[in-house]
């Protein structure tokens, strides 16, 4: 795939906190290991979640926190500082010719054309999309869900309506996970995030629980739904204009990630068994399956993951 070199990219939709902590004052304690909220989970999922995509929104919270692992319910931290590290997007990724050229401007247009088709979308059903923020950070960062490091992997938060990735995590994608990687990958990974605020936005979070495990519980509808919108808008990249063409490879580049972060596999892998009843974002085949829905039918209403059997 590539994007169209003239294509406008608009830096403001992301923040680049990449080479410092770009704290926040108050809140829960910085610095310490990210745990999962919601039911006492215990520290050896916690180490499976970071190794999934998509944390489940609202469940990231410092130790030293007392805020609910609820979504919604984390109280906003305070005092945002207003720097951004070192980063220079802004000057850096101006146009699709540079997001062809550098992985954080590529990242960017991916954000730009997602965030396109959604308020088009919306638009449509009458609806207003809200612009939510995509923060780069390296090491650990505070979010409006508490303090998070870069183990807990890519992520949305509910609460300050941020999606949070350090950039390293594509390397682990292909290091770890043995995904093949690629351009389209990363943009799963992101498009599978923004799937999560477009649940937000429609109250989905909100109607769903999320803090029960299993093949057939709400996390896993919840994680599963996401994948389906990332692949709605992948049916519609090329015609939010920031991408110039979509070729078979690139979506299975897409799928490749999405078997690569199934439950199943990551626990064969890492645990030496599979064990559904813990499963939070479901299965490799149903990863793909979800995606190839939404980009088959490119409509928003056929990722109904929440009606029968999945």
């Amino acid at each position: 795939m590539r994007f169209n070199d003239n294509a406008r990219l608009d830096t403001s939709q992301v923040e680049d906190r990449r080479g410092g902590f770009g704290g926040f004052g108050g809140g829960g304690g910085g610095g310490g290991r990210v745990i999962a909220g919601g039911g006492g989970i215990g520290l050896l999922v916690v180490v499976v979640i970071a190794m999934l995509l998509g944390v489940n929104p609202g469940s990231v919270v410092s130790p030293g926190s007392t805020t609910s692992p609820n979504y919604g319910d984390y109280g906003q931290l305070q005092g945002q500082t207003a720097g951004d590290g070192s980063s220079t997007i802004s000057q850096d990724c101006q146009t699709g010719a540079d997001a062809n050229q550098r992985e954080d401007c590529r990242i960017v247009g991916f954000v730009n054309s997602i965030q396109s088709y959604w308020s088009g979308e919306f638009q449509q059903q009458g609806e207003q999309y809200q612009v939510a923020k995509t923060r780069f950070f390296s090491g650990q960062t505070q979010t409006g869900c508490g303090a998070a490091d870069s183990a807990v992997g890519p992520f949305y938060c509910p609460v300050d309506k941020y999606v949070y990735i350090d950039l390293g995590f594509f390397d682990e994608l292909r290091s770890k996970f043995g995904a093949q990687g690629g351009a389209f990958a990363e943009a799963y990974v992101i498009a599978h995030e923004y799937g999560h605020h477009v649940q937000d936005m429609t109250g989905t979070l909100q109607q769903v629980s999320s803090d029960r495990t299993g093949p057939q519980s709400g996390s896993v509808r919840l994680e599963l739904q996401a994948d389906c919108y990332a692949g709605v808008w992948a049916n519609h990249a090329v015609q939010t204009g920031y991408i110039q063409d979509l070729t078979q490879q690139d979506i299975a580049q897409a799928l490749d990630a999405a078997s690569a972060v199934g439950d199943d596999r990551i626990q064969s892998e890492f645990q030496g068994k599979v064990t559904p009843e813990s499963w939070t974002h479901g299965s490799s085949a149903q990863r793909q399956h979800w995606f190839g829905v939404g980009f088959q039918g490119g409509q928003p209403g056929a990722c109904d993951t929440f009606s029968g059997q999945i």
